[in-house]
């Protein structure tokens, strides 16, 4: 009974250990650069990619931030479009049709195609991993799936937007040091929030056509 919880500790301790380093090596510019790769493989694996991105905010700040996480993101979705259409076609499909949501925009692409995919990449009622498999088994074309993944720059940005406020609050003390005045402070609140009206705006007008596309059919 002891052995599994000492394991544990030991696992604990040793991940605590290690993730300083690692987070110190992701902030030099060579870390910038694998981040692209390990945000691909974060989206790859299916995983939700929020955390990635704030966490891409708490290192590189919102801008730089949200450059990586782009070209990360849309480098995992395209490779999860590929396989979707290949060797994980079958298991997509058994995926899937527990989703109806995705199961009716894999048949409307068909007819919509770049805006259709540009649409649901700016509402964020669509599983963002799970809607990269629900295309590959579509016949959208690979051209203008990978144009719409232009549609997840706002969100992008909120994400990391939030990632860099809430690095900025970890390390509140620096603020209490003068290093940052309330100013700052306020700018950086301000910006947040003016990203999460954009979002909720460009969101709404991409139901509303949406549901204009669906009616349509």
């Amino acid at each position: 009974m002891l052995r599994p919880v000492g394991g544990c500790f030991r696992l604990m301790s040793l991940f605590q250990h290690w993730l300083p380093d690692a987070l110190e090596l992701l902030r030099s510019p060579v870390g910038a650069v694998l981040f692209i790769p390990l945000y691909a493989l974060w989206v790859t694996l299916l995983l939700p990619g929020v955390w990635a991105s704030m966490l891409a905010g708490v290192l590189y700040g919102t801008w730089v931030g949200s450059v990586l996480v782009f070209f990360g993101a849309c480098l995992g979705a395209v490779v999860v479009f590929l396989l979707g259409r290949s060797v994980l076609r079958s298991w997509a499909q058994r995926r899937l049709e527990q989703i109806p949501k995705l199961q009716a925009v894999e048949r409307a692409v068909s007819q919509e195609g770049l805006k259709l995919v540009l649409l649901t990449r700016l509402s964020p009622a669509f599983p963002f991993s799970l809607l990269n498999l629900a295309y590959g088994l579509s016949d959208v074309s690979l051209r203008d799936y990978s144009l719409g993944l232009i549609g997840i720059l706002p969100g992008t940005v909120l994400f990391c937007g939030l990632g860099a406020l809430a690095g900025d609050v970890a390390r509140f003390g620096d603020v209490l040091g003068g290093q940052a005045d309330a100013g700052t402070w306020a700018l950086r609140v301000i910006g947040v929030l003016a990203t999460l009206a954009v979002v909720w705006l460009v969101s709404k007008a991409a139901r509303r056509a949406l549901q204009d596309v669906e009616s349509s059919l």
